[in-house]
């Protein structure tokens, strides 16, 4: 699994455009593009506010555990929604 999909990911799974999350990050669109296309990796500073600002630190942790974020966005999806359905 690429790096850059799973930054992608968190990103879509909150529901920002790159051009979104460039802006809460105090980058470019096309930074942001960079980063999910694998032509650039972050710096830790970076990838935490990523991961704040996207609020996915389950996913965070995974990677960092060595687990496939993707699949595990996958399999939280449905348990969110629910969650979120009866708040």
């Amino acid at each position: 699994m690429k790096f850059g999909s799973i930054l992608q990911a968190c990103r879509e799974r909150a529901g920002l455009s790159q051009e979104e999350l460039a802006e809460k990050l105090n980058r470019t669109q096309s930074c942001i593009s960079k980063f999910e296309k694998d032509k650039r990796i972050p710096d830790m500073t970076t990838f935490m506010q990523w991961i704040q600002t996207t609020q996915t630190q389950e996913v965070a942790v995974a990677f960092l555990y060595g687990m496939d974020g993707i699949n595990l966005l996958q399999q939280m999806m449905p348990l969110i929604g629910g969650l979120i359905f009866f708040v």
